[in-house]
């Protein structure tokens, strides 16, 4: 009998991949996904400690799931209920306190055990805390991945030992660890195989990669690109998310040799300002960031960049915002995310005195937003009237107002959504291929155009 299973994944890319094998891993024990908890068998919330309120966002949802759980115990049958990822990692006992109701609460390092924990939980009454930081990857336990969709992440890198002090990534994700080449370009075989035309391999600090290769050297991310490369049916290739400090010229020049690398780079920066940088730790200064960014566009000039900023750090002055302004304005950016700071337990940040004022946070970041919006408004209206390759993955209903009917969605290089009018016949058929289209409208996070060529 087929059991429903209901994922909710907040927070970065790793977590969808953690989401999609989590489903591989309980897949042989009977349990087919599902859009909703209303009677699922086994919910999963798979979790994010960096923003501000995970916790608080992840008890709203466990309340509203607690009358489910109970209406399927009246009718004498089971609803499962686990808090996996990184709040689950730092805030295990606690979730346990507040919701003794979860039945499992685990790290993102112990998701490969899920069968024997829902055994556990099966057998017998009690939760299962299950936040260790074992000895043997989990991806030598994780069944092969057979994503079948267009685009598809590959995880290749976990962890991380920069140690930024605002971040608790190193105490719920754990060490930096690499995996081994030929497992990496085993599972990208299968992919695309399967499918997919766009891998995005991933990692806490993805450009750290420095995996055993098959000739037994230790290859970095440049060298691996390079070998997923040579993959029939793979067009395109991402990676994220990155730090300056790994941001090496043999990687950089990857970017200039390998024609399904991307040109678009997701590069956090966090702060213009050194002295706010130094505080972070973050161990480069703005002019290395500058000189990273003229490397690439040296090595590949149509380079699209996004970044990610922290605003009202512990400290931050308003010469340090304006420094701030000044390196965006310099280095014009595609798109980016940016964020008030906010205190995460436990990190050195939290304890620092000169905590900036919450209104001036605000104000802070408003400006830095509005900046951040003229820069991708402008850049995305630089490409009307161009015609650029787009990847097709689906058709979607018609909900802009643009055309009649039915439209195909793909991506752009430059990782933009992209829209066209569905083809009145088997719009199916441009699934999976990647066409050139002309840009006739730009909208403040996507694209419009018409195909240049016969589809």
């Amino acid at each position: 009998m087929t059991k429903k299973l209901h994922i909710k994944t907040w927070g970065c890319q790793m977590n969808v991949y953690d989401s999609s094998r989590m489903a591989d891993v309980v897949a042989p024990l009977g349990y087919a996904p599902s859009e909703t908890a209303e009677g699922a068998d086994l919910v999963i919330f798979n979790t994010c400690h960096i923003r501000e309120k995970a916790s608080e966002k992840l008890f709203s949802e466990l309340g509203r799931l607690k009358p489910m759980q109970q209406d399927k115990a009246a009718k004498g049958e089971r609803m499962i209920v686990a808090v996996a990822g990184c709040v689950a990692q730092a805030e295990g006992a606690e979730i346990q306190r507040r919701a003794p109701y979860v039945d499992m609460v685990f790290g993102p390092q112990t998701y490969h055990q899920l069968p024997e924990m829902i055994a556990r939980v099966t057998r017998q009454s009690g939760g299962v805390l299950n936040t260790e930081f074992p000895p043997d990857s989990k991806f030598d336990a994780l069944p092969q991945q057979r994503n079948g969709d267009v685009s598809a992440f590959l995880s290749i890198q976990e962890g991380c030992d920069k140690f930024c002090t605002f971040c608790v990534v190193p105490y719920t994700r754990g060490a930096e660890y690499s995996r081994g080449v030929a497992a990496i370009i085993a599972e990208a075989e299968v992919l695309a195989a399967n499918g997919a035309r766009e891998i995005t391999v991933l990692g806490q600090n993805v450009n750290a990669f420095h995996g055993e290769g098959p000739d037994g050297a230790v290859w970095g991310l440049g060298r691996l690109l390079r070998r997923l490369a040579d993959i029939p049916n793979i067009k395109r290739l991402r990676y994220t998310t990155s730090h300056p400090r790994d941001m090496d010229d043999d990687l950089i020049a990857a970017h200039r040799d390998v024609p399904q690398l991307m040109p678009f780079l997701h590069l956090p920066v966090q702060s213009g300002a050194d002295a706010v940088l130094d505080a972070m730790n973050r161990k480069h200064t703005s002019d290395d960031y500058r000189r990273i960014i003229d490397k690439l566009r040296a090595a590949r000039p149509d380079i699209a960049l996004s970044s990610d900023f922290i605003v009202g750090f512990p400290g931050e002055t308003d010469a340090d915002h304006a420094a701030t302004m000044r390196l965006v304005r310099d280095i014009g950016f595609a798109s980016a995310f940016s964020f008030k700071y906010s205190r995460r337990p436990g990190t050195p940040a939290a304890a620092m005195v000169q905590q900036v004022p919450e209104t001036v946070q605000d104000a802070r970041l408003q400006e830095l937003q509005a900046l951040l919006r003229a820069q991708q408004e402008a850049f995305n209206q630089s490409l009307v009237g161009k015609t650029i390759p787009v990847l097709f993955d689906g058709v979607a209903r018609n909900d802009s107002g643009r055309h009649e009917g039915r439209q195909m969605h793909g991506r752009a290089p430059f990782m933009q959504s992209t829209y066209i009018a569905a083809p009145a016949a088997a719009p199916e058929r441009l699934i999976g291929h990647e066409l050139a289209v002309t840009i006739t409208q730009a909208r403040q996070s996507s694209l419009i155009g018409e195909l240049a060529q016969a589809g």
